[in-house]
C-alpha cells in the first residue's frame, strides 16, 4: 500500500477504507463503514485533534480550507464508488451525504468531554440522519 500524502493522509485513508468494503454493500452503509474506519486516526491524536480543531474554529480562513478538505474527501469517495460501479448521482449522494454525517459526527466526538469511540458517533449519526428521513 503507498503512504498517505501528509496533505491528503485522512483523504487516502478513507479511500483506501472504500475500495475494501465489499462491492455488494449499498453505497450509504458503504460510505458509513468506511468513515467508521477513521476511528483509529482520531483516537490515536485525541487530545491533538480537540486542540487542532479549536484553532480551525476561531479562525475564519483555517475552517474555509477545513471544508475545502472535506470536499476534496467527498469528491474522492464519488470517484471511488463510481470505480466501483455506482452510477451517478448515487455516488455523489453517497459521498456527500456521508461527508456530512462524518462533519457533525466529528463536531458531536470532539465537543464532549468523555466521548465513545469515534465509530459509535459516526453510527449514532448515521442513525440520526435515517431518523430524519423517515420522518421519525
Amino acid at each position: 500500500m503507498r503512504q498517505p500524502r501528509p496533505a491528503h493522509a485522512l483523504q487516502d485513508v478513507l479511500v483506501a477504507a472504500l475500495a475494501e468494503v465489499p462491492a455488494d454493500v449499498p453505497p450509504l452503509e458503504a460510505v458509513s463503514v468506511t468513515l467508521q474506519s477513521a476511528t483509529g486516526v482520531f483516537e490515536e491524536r485525541g487530545e491533538t485533534v480537540r486542540r487542532r480543531q479549536a484553532v480551525i474554529a476561531a479562525h475564519p480562513e483555517l475552517r474555509e480550507r477545513e471544508l475545502i478538505k472535506l470536499a476534496s474527501i467527498a469528491a474522492a469517495l464519488a470517484a471511488e464508488l463510481r470505480r466501483r460501479g455506482v452510477a451517478e448521482p448515487y455516488a455523489s449522494l453517497a459521498a456527500e451525504t456521508g461527508v456530512a454525517v462524518f462533519k457533525t459526527a466529528f463536531e458531536r466526538w470532539v465537543d464532549d468531554p468523555d466521548p465513545p469511540d469515534f465509530a459509535q458517533v459516526v453510527r449514532d449519526t448515521f442513525d440520526a440522519l435515517r431518523a430524519v428521513t423517515s420522518g421519525r
